[in-house]
């Protein structure tokens, strides 16, 4: 194949009204919506109410959204102290995963405890789906051809048995680069089915979120160490790879001390014990009978 007939994707998807949408904005919603899926059949099925993750998803996605902008202009200072306009060009990437976990997660935290359900519990349901949403989420990286590893030959890539298409995006100014985005959806999709099937395990409350943390950490420690676009810690340490570690290790140990004081006491499939209010009701309901 000549190389001066590789041409990249073309990173707007449609046009309404001569306003161009990206793929990269596409396959984001994309993957929100198909989490929202996921985790609402599993939240009905779990006792919460129809509209549960429809409601956070109104707060939960923006802020989220801000929280992953935050997180990658505050590594990159300088460029966007120079050019302020940029900020808010999400639509040519930048939005970092773990800026959008922690606003996810506060969110998330806030919400549950306002409508009087255990967060453990919601984020459990929604563990799944969030890695769901960073695996298709990735290819947005792909069509924006960022995100990417180091150089590396056309044969290696052909090695791999990718399709030419995805060769071809890896074309990147003369060059051909590791597809990490695509390594990274991969894990990402294989963690969503071992979630699934550790539903069925009846694992202790907080765990199965828990056990994505620590899933997720893990591959992308180690993904993020062929990446030639990190965020950098003093221009020394990957950021990526040091939250990882944090996350991984106190995944591990907030599973042993919630174990140990006994607040993972309930399993994922039991029911939630009665409230308090209730059991005052039920009383006063009791004394009437007799």
């Amino acid at each position: 194949m000549l190389l001066s007939n590789v041409q990249p994707l073309n990173p707007v998807a449609f046009e309404i009204f001569g306003w161009p949408i990206y793929w990269y904005g596409v396959i984001i919603i994309l993957g929100a919506l198909l989490g929202y899926v996921l985790a609402n059949r599993e939240a009905i099925r779990r006792g919460l109410p129809k509209d549960f993750f429809a409601d956070l998803l109104i707060w939960a996605v923006p802020v989220a959204l801000i929280f992953a902008r935050m997180y990658y202009v505050i590594f990159n200072l300088d460029y966007y102290l120079e050019n302020p306009g940029q900020i808010i060009a999400i639509w040519e990437g930048g939005l970092a995963i773990h800026g959008g976990l922690v606003g996810g997660v506060l969110t998330g935290y806030v919400f549950a405890k306002i409508r009087g359900y255990s967060f453990w519990k919601v984020a459990d349901i929604a563990a799944p789906s969030i890695l769901l949403g960073q695996a298709i989420g990735r290819w947005g990286n792909f069509i924006n051809q960022e995100a990417h590893g180091g150089e590396v030959s056309r044969q290696f890539l052909e090695n791999l048995m990718l399709p030419d298409w995805i060769i071809n995006q890896m074309f990147i100014d003369g060059s051909y680069y590791h597809p990490t985005f695509l390594y990274e959806s991969i894990w990402s999709f294989i963690g969503v089915g071992i979630l699934l099937y550790l539903r069925r395990v009846n694992m202790r409350r907080g765990e199965l979120f828990l056990t994505y943390v620590i899933w997720y950490s893990f591959g992308r420690f180690f993904i993020e160490g062929l990446r030639t676009d990190s965020l950098m810690i003093f221009d020394l340490l990957r950021a990526a790879q040091v939250i990882s570690i944090v996350l991984i290790v106190g995944g591990v140990i907030t599973i042993i001390y919630r174990r140990k004081t006994g607040l993972s006491r309930i399993r994922y499939l039991s029911d939630d014990p009665p409230k308090k209010k209730n059991k005052k009701k039920n009383r006063k309901k009791n004394k009437n009978k007799k």
